[in-house]
């Protein structure tokens, strides 16, 4: 009989060690599932601590951002048009609110927006109550129509760091014809390279005009793209089949003004001119008494009128002239420019967000204040910031 060796030790299994090894991980797994559970509980005893203190921090924060970026959205708010009638009641003190000494360059406040900016590089020029004084004083409706444009044109400056001077025409009124009014743009133009001598380039708006996207800058919009932007000839619109080929010009120098063409030729609606001797010289062209005292009569459109002759006839002028789409600075409004209304290069469009409207020409059938609600009315619904929908849907 064999007999079997006797082992005192019993035999282990090999399962203790993998026991072993699911403990140590659910141990780990139930740590961590602890240490979630125990910061989850401390994130809310400290929410429900300083819950009123951040409730009221965080408002403040939203109301400070609000009104600060309220302030240069770019245009007046909508509760302008409240308590603005349609009756043709004339205002007892008119131009009363403009001073014709008062230009407002928006750094002549320090504020955040221009505190480095005491020389604008580009100036935004209104002329204020044009038209008025010489038939009859503006009614309560028109005064209120340059009031808000004004304002969209202080905001925007303000945005982007630029120059604003508004020239008020009520008390400076050289001119007792209405055909020779206009011709006080350039007489402007002149007196304000004299006050901003530094600046490069001049930006001229009418007040029936609205700046429909005041998040862009000039420098984005045009200047940054200005030599595939600007056409240099007329070959592709020439409204008034202007001699589209004169001897002696040289497309190749630097543009110094920019203006554009509607279906009645020259538009000086909105219209940029840069700061150099060569436009000095052609604003003491343009002001010779031979074309306003002689022809006030004879060019329906004046000053306009003899910018077009000096741009047809003079090598030089046409030399540094470049031609910007109507869309660009100056798109109009349904019912001008009544004989192309199917023409999409002349009107403003919503979903191409075109940068500014001009409603010039609605005292002729049109209704400009109703067109100048419109307008401000869409800029700042197409401007408004995402978190004002919680509050104004």
């Amino acid at each position: 009989m064999s007999s079997v060796p006797y082992n005192s030790q019993l035999p282990i299994s090999n399962h203790l060690d993998y026991d072993e090894e699911e403990k140590k991980s659910r141990g780990s797994k139930s740590g961590l599932k602890y240490k979630i559970i125990y910061w989850r509980k401390t994130l809310r005893n400290s929410l429900a601590r300083w819950r009123k203190p951040i409730l009221l921090i965080s408002l403040a924060l939203f109301l400070f951002i609000w009104i600060s970026d309220s302030s240069i959205s770019g245009g007046p708010s909508t509760t302008s048009f409240q308590g603005q009638n349609s009756n043709d009641n004339k205002l007892s003190n008119p131009g009363s609110s403009l001073n014709s000494k008062r230009y407002v360059p928006p750094y002549s406040k320090r504020s955040r927006w221009s505190f480095w900016n005491q020389d604008p590089r580009i100036v935004i020029i209104l002329a204020a109550n044009e038209g008025g004084g010489v038939l009859r004083w503006k009614n309560e409706q028109e005064w209120a129509i340059e009031g808000i444009s004004i304002e969209n044109k202080k905001a925007y400056a303000k945005r982007h760091g630029y120059g604003l001077t508004i020239k008020d025409l009520t008390t400076s009124k050289r001119y007792s014809h209405e055909y020779r009014e206009g011709w006080q743009k350039v007489d402007i133009l002149r007196q304000t390279f004299r006050e901003f001598p530094n600046a490069e380039w001049f930006w001229w708006l009418d007040l029936d005009t609205m700046i429909m996207e005041p998040s862009k800058s000039l420098e984005e919009h045009i200047f940054d793209r200005l030599e595939t932007l600007a056409d240099r000839e007329l070959k592709s619109f020439n409204p008034l089949n202007l001699k589209d080929d004169i001897p002696y010009v040289n497309y190749s120098e630097e543009m110094e003004f920019l203006i554009t063409q509607d279906c009645g030729g020259f538009n000086l609606g909105s219209f940029l001119i840069k700061n150099s001797e060569w436009s000095k010289l052609l604003l003491d062209m343009w002001w010779d008494p031979v074309l306003y005292e002689q022809k006030h009569m004879v060019w329906e459109h004046r000053e306009q009128d003899a910018l077009e002759a000096l741009y047809e006839n003079e090598p030089w002028i046409r030399s540094r002239i470049g031609f910007l789409t109507l869309r660009t600075i100056n798109a109009f409004p349904p019912g001008a420019c009544s004989e192309f209304s199917g023409d999409s290069r002349y009107f403003y469009s919503e979903k191409d967000h075109d940068f500014v409207v001009n409603m010039a020409g609605c005292n002729f059938g049109r209704d400009c204040w109703g067109e100048m609600q419109y307008y401000t009315t869409l800029m700042e619904k197409l401007n408004r910031k995402w978190y004002t929908r919680f509050f104004f849907p």
